[in-house]
């Protein structure tokens, strides 16, 4: 590595008290071994080094594959005990789910640079690549192999790409097919596709990788070098609208990408004849410019007094070459090397001014590709750059644009049509990879565009259904991988880990084996029967453990809970922060819209209700005394300081819970994260006893335990770091 023990040690003991009282550290090489590479550091041990693991070839580092020290001395994403670095062999998707053909040769497991041939049985027609190769970002070279028949079915059998399992074999018009990986591969491109009546499947061709694959997509880390380049034409040929929806675009794409905890160096521009800047990369990476600054000068920009006869796209090209030199004489060719550099132009085409943009694309490719431009080097390097192309404006020059795209050849990913876009959340998310922070807590969907479970699912990826003996059915809530939260009343004496099923359909299988569950200490449903509270529900929280982890995907991943460094990441808290900092952000106002689910059928559905705080509470916990089995006079002495009170018509009419929805989450969605905040406990009044959409009456109201509340326990079970079978949360101070 050229650095000695002496210098690790030095580096450990090196902090400096800097002016205003912040602590610099230097980072220690303690665990930052790779089990069959090696690493490089950009800069030693100080703050701001990138820390790049090698791997022979036909490997790749996993799970992490650079690491960033941070001004107090840690490294980011930190090194895990539970899952030490180590060099992974790249491995391809199963080519043998094709259908009514042989693949050869006929191999449990495919790695890098093995050949496949396919042939179809006789009297199947074959399309598809014949021959396909494993290629070092662990993707299949060609195109998806296909045997079929000639059944005069409007549209084409659409095939099972490798890796994948496929459910409906019937290709007529308003038919559907749906796709899921096999084993721990993930999903790229759509689950779902309809035949249309023009013959053409909706959505984009699926595809199953490792985690090895990086895609042509946006991809999302954790090490902040991924440089976004954006620019919004408003020339005189674009319509004021369309440059609106172009601003909205903007917004909303650094506003996704911000949910994912990660904060990309980004440049903004509009452009004319000339250029006129939001906030440029450089900028951004001296830490000058906060998001909410972003935002704010793109709602506020003044697109009028930019509006010019002239276009000139090669300006902004030329602009963005020029930030790219910029970074490369500050970070160095070695840590240039490691930035990603992502375009994204919003125009028509209609330039009429400095020439074609073509060339400067070309030299922007030479920087970030290093001049390797031959042959296997310039594969080496290709994914580094993409450039997408959304064009706006009621006259497109689609001829002059989509030659632009980078990599060439890829327009039905890199090239969009704004007017032909539907819903733009879907577009963002199917070109942005999420797979290395997939597992983030509270990521989710904002839509269901086919208002289908699949749909629903992605929507609360967390929720869970927990069914126990007797019929007792409650929901819960995945709040880490292994564990399951939910309702102390769920469980009865004698209950035994065998007679719980947790259902969770994560592709490996819908029902979940528990190990064991806890109820919270001070849950004791008779504690109070001599105050006159027949069943007295405080601290009705319950930790159910399953016996292995869950599959994450974007329709599996966990909620965020109160007081976890990965709920402060979530809600964007910089430095050092606090519970109370927390609560007081989720539950600042004393009519707090807060959300939870109910069975319906074979699916969920959302329920609004209004936490009363501060002065509406006391009359809202009045209610409790009208609940059959309460006799006492005081309302607090059956709902304690722990509980949220909802329900009621008053300001707005909330939705009321119904039997079977005991357990679930009580959530606020903040930016593109779930945070929960209680859980569903009990209620006045059984208005429904089948789940549903029911609303409350005049005097119903719900409560629900406040997570904020019962921090230790969850603590206790959740952040145990003394523990071998599963990680932990990491709770604050």
């Amino acid at each position: 590595m050229g650095f000695s023990v002496s210098w690790s040690w030095f580096a450990a003991l090196s902090c400096l008290l800097l002016m205003g009282g912040e602590v610099w550290c230097d980072c220690t090489e303690d665990n930052m071994q790779i089990e069959g590479g090696h690493y490089t550091l950009t800069k030693r041990l100080e703050k701001g080094s990138l820390l790049l693991y090698h791997c022979p070839e036909g490997y790749y580092p996993y799970p992490a594959l650079t690491r960033l020290c941070q001004p107090d001395g840690t490294w980011r994403p930190a090194p895990k005990r539970h899952s030490p670095q180590r060099c992974r062999i790249i491995e391809c998707p199963d080519p043998n789910v094709l259908e009514y053909g042989n693949v050869s040769p006929p191999q449990e497991k495919y790695f890098l640079h093995n050949e496949t041939t396919y042939e179809c049985y006789s009297g199947y027609s074959f399309r598809g690549s014949s021959s396909r190769v494993c290629l070092p970002n662990g993707k299949w070279s060609g195109s998806t192999p296909i045997c079929s028949r000639d059944t005069g079915a409007n549209c084409a059998d659409p095939g099972i790409p490798p890796g994948a399992s496929r459910t409906g074999n019937s290709f007529d018009i308003d038919d559907t097919v749906k796709y899921s990986c096999i084993g721990n591969l993930f999903l790229m491109g759509s689950s779902e596709r309809v035949c249309q009546e023009n013959g053409q499947w909706t959505g984009k061709e699926p595809a199953c990788y490792y985690d090895t694959q990086e895609g042509r997509i946006i991809r999302i880390s954790k090490n902040g070098t991924l440089n976004i380049y954006i620019a919004v034409d408003v020339s005189e040929s674009i319509d004021k609208n369309y440059i609106k929806q172009a601003k909205e675009a903007v917004t909303k794409l650094i506003t996704k990408i911000a949910g994912f905890s990660v904060t990309p160096n980004y440049d903004i521009v509009f452009f004319s004849s000339e250029i006129f800047d939001i906030v440029r990369i450089t900028d951004f990476m001296k830490g000058n410019v906060a998001l909410k600054t972003v935002k704010d000068k793109l709602e506020s920009y003044n697109v009028v007094e930019s509006i010019t006869a002239g276009t000139d796209l090669n300006l902004v090209f030329r602009s963005f070459l020029e930030q790219m030199a910029l970074i490369k004489q500050q970070v160095g060719v070695e840590g240039f090397k490691e930035h990603h550099h992502v375009i994204i132009v919003f125009t028509d085409g209609a330039y009429n001014m400095g020439g074609s943009p073509a060339p400067t694309v070309e030299k922007i490719k030479n920087m970030v590709y290093m001049n390797h431009t031959i042959g296997k080097q310039n594969q080496s390097r290709e994914d580094y750059l993409d450039i997408y192309i959304f064009a706006i404006g009621a006259e497109i020059f689609d001829d002059d644009l989509q030659p632009l795209i980078v990599p060439a050849g890829t327009s039905d990913r890199h090239y969009f049509r704004m007017k032909d876009i539907k819903d733009l959340q879907e577009t963002f998310d199917e070109i942005i990879d999420e797979n290395e922070v997939k597992g983030l807590c509270g990521l989710h969907r904002d839509y269901n565009p086919l208002d289908n479970k699949e749909g629903t699912r992605k929507m609360y990826p967390w929720y869970a259904y927990v069914n126990i003996k007797e019929g007792r059915k409650c929901l819960g809530s995945l709040v880490t991988p292994r564990f399951i939260l939910t309702a102390a009343h769920c469980f009865k004496f004698g209950d035994l880990p065998e007679d719980v099923k947790v259902e969770l359909d994560d592709g490996q299988g819908i029902e979940k084996k528990v190990k064991y569950f806890k109820l919270h200490p001070n849950y004791n449903v008779s504690a109070k029967v001599k105050e006159g509270v027949k069943e007295f529900y405080d601290y009705d929280v319950a930790l159910i453990q399953l016996d292995q982890d869950v599959q994450i995907s974007t329709a599996v991943r966990p909620i965020c809970i109160p007081c976890t460094q990965e709920t402060s990441d979530a809600l964007q808290l910089i430095g050092k922060s606090t519970c109370k900092q927390q609560e007081q952000l989720l539950l600042k106002t004393h009519l707090e819209n807060l959300n939870f689910l109910t069975r319906t059928g074979h699916s969920v559905d959302k329920k609004d209700v209004i936490a009363k705080l501060g002065d509406n509470r006391d009359t809202c916990i009045n209610h409790a005394l009208e609940a059959v089995g309460i006799t006492t006079k005081n309302p607090k002495v059956a709902v304690t300081d722990n509980f949220l009170c909802t329900g009621g018509r008053t300001p707005f009419r909330d939705h009321i819970a119904c039997t079977g929805d005991s357990g679930g989450a009580v959530f606020k969605n903040y930016e593109h994260r779930t945070i929960q905040i209680a859980v569903v406990s009990w209620g006045t009044k059984n208005l429904c006893k089948a789940g549903g959409l029911v609303e409350s009456d005049e005097t119903s109201r719900d409560f629900h335990i406040n997570l904020f509340k019962v921090v230790p326990f969850l603590k206790e079970v959740l952040g145990n770091d003394n523990q071998e079978e599963f990680a932990p949360l990491t709770f604050l101070s």
